[in-house]
């Protein structure tokens, strides 16, 4: 037989074993977890009692994960700050931090525990993914030392990272991931100089991650995507719910509708603080997801996902451009979405077509609703601008919403419930970018999965009426290049606690 016959052969056969080792599908977990926090994170602990309560919570997120195990998860995300909790200084935090390497070093912790130093809560990790043969995705805490001649090295001499890992079927750490975009109140925490783009192969498809405020600025969220091509994003957070259009369910499943991959989102679970909402979302339709206020337990979520989803690109301004628009017949009036002054007008009628514009974004709204009610009042508005509270990041929105009363001052508040359904609405918006988020969020914050679609030109429209009483419609567009140059000058923060700590004192606990 030729040389080329065998070579043939043997090609055939490394193309076979790759082909029988990928999966087309796999199954995906995401647990929200009621953390356990120290009683006062302000107060210094020994490392003995830090490990203490890690352990604590570990033991919760072990029943989480052996319980995704034997249902054949994959894979399962956890959340942010779910090992020890929020509201830490930078040195009441030290104590459970732990030096996490780089993945290049290739470390089975629950094999080789200490050579890295004292590592308990990788170890527990590690052995969790080895001994029930799924991939782990945790947060937790990486300290680095670095010498005080160095302007970027703070004046304890060391680096404390908000830090995600990742710990493959065998136990293996894969992926590190430091937070770049840190929120306002993590000043326990640093930024890595430059973002990093961590990503990992697995059978089942290629994988990236970021943390929470990560999710609304370019880097890494959108590079990973678009540069990386990732078919998965894993997002551990500590998500507080600002209604009307980013409660965490509206938004992480209009991100991965947005930019057409899947995306498994983790949040605490604290109902006091409006922390709630996980999802395993795919980019055609939330394929799982949970959003709870009422109980204090955590919840584990299971859902299958496609290991390499197509995506159809969208014109997000052909449509509208097109539109002509219809005379003014409603007197438009300003009023704030959470601290943006949107350009709005009422819904007359029980049916009916606008227009409203604000600087380079004109919004078209066509709906029916199914009744007029006298008792709730809905307003359709537009913002192009830069939003500048708890970060500066350019928005261009068009939003359908419910306002909180029937006092027109009240439009863009927080609204949790509504009696009002639509037999039909089509949106859309003269965007200047590409990077636009579809969100229909209903009664009660909750999800209308195959209720909606968006279209090649730009539409956001509904498919049939909605099967619960709609809060909200919009386009969630984001002008990346007009954010401003620096997002976390100490003024500017300074600045924007006061604002929060005055208006919503809550809002700080966000991400």
């Amino acid at each position: 037989m030729s040389r080329s016959w065998w070579l043939a052969c043997a090609a055939f056969s490394v193309f076979s074993v790759l082909k029988a080792s990928s999966l087309d599908t796999f199954v995906a977990a995401v647990y929200e977890h009621a953390v356990i926090s120290p009683s006062d994170a302000a107060l210094p602990v020994s490392p003995s009692k830090a490990l203490a309560l890690m352990n604590q919570n570990l033991d919760i997120l072990e029943g989480a994960i052996v319980s995704a195990a034997k249902q054949g998860a994959h894979i399962i995300v956890t959340p942010e700050d779910g090992i020890y909790g929020i509201r830490f200084t930078r040195d009441t935090l030290y104590p459970y931090l732990e030096d996490i390497p780089d993945p290049q070093v290739n470390w089975i912790p629950c094999d080789n525990p200490n050579r890295f130093g004292s590592t308990p809560v990788q170890q527990r990790l590690s052995c969790l993914a080895k001994n029930n043969s799924i991939y782990v995705v945790a947060n937790m805490g990486d300290k680095k030392t670095c010498n005080t001649s160095d302007p970027r090295c703070p004046a304890d001499g060391r680096l404390q990272y908000n830090t995600d890992v990742v710990f493959d079927s065998q136990g293996r750490l894969v992926a590190r991931y430091h937070k770049q975009n840190l929120f306002m109140g993590e000043e326990q925490f640093n930024a890595p100089t430059e973002p990093e783009f961590i990503t990992f192969d697995t059978p089942f498809g290629k994988f990236g991650i970021f943390t929470c405020f990560d999710i609304l600025f370019h880097d890494p969220a959108i590079t990973l995507v678009t540069q990386f091509q990732v078919d998965t994003i894993l997002f551990p957070t500590a998500w507080m719910d600002v209604l009307p259009h980013l409660a965490a369910i509206e938004f992480h499943s209009a991100w991965a509708m947005g930019m057409g991959v899947n995306f498994l989102a983790a949040n605490l679970h604290n109902p006091s603080r409006r922390m709630t909402g996980s999802g395993i979302y795919a980019p055609d339709s939330p394929r799982a997801f949970h959003y709870d206020r009422k109980t204090n337990e955590g919840k584990l979520l299971l859902a299958q996902l496609d290991s390499h989803p197509r995506h159809s690109a969208v014109n997000w301004t052909s449509y509208a451009s097109s539109v002509e628009a219809p005379p003014k017949e409603n007197q438009e009036f300003r009023s704030a979405v959470f601290f943006d002054e949107f350009t709005f007008v009422e819904l007359k009628g029980i049916a009916g077509n606008y227009t409203v514009c604000q600087n380079d974004l004109c919004c078209h709204l066509s709906y029916r609703m199914s009744e007029k009610r006298e008792d709730e009042v809905y307003a359709f508005g537009a913002f192009d601008g830069l939003h500048t509270v708890e970060g500066q990041y350019h928005l261009q929105i068009c939003i359908l919403l419910k306002c909180k009363s029937t006092s027109l001052h009240t439009c863009g508040g927080s609204v949790d419930t509504a009696s009002t359904r639509f037999e039909m609405f089509s949106l859309s918006g003269t965007f200047g970018t590409q990077y636009v988020f579809p969100e229909v969020l209903l009664s009660e914050v909750k999800l209308a999965p195959g209720e909606f679609q968006v279209s090649s030109d730009g539409r956001l429209f509904s498919l049939k009426p909605t099967s619960g009483p709609v809060l909200t419609v919009s386009l969630f567009g984001r002008l990346y290049e007009k954010d401003c140059a620096s997002n976390a000058s100490s003024d500017f923060i300074a600045r924007s606690l006061i604002i929060l700590l005055i208006v919503t004192p809550i809002i700080h606990y966000l991400c």
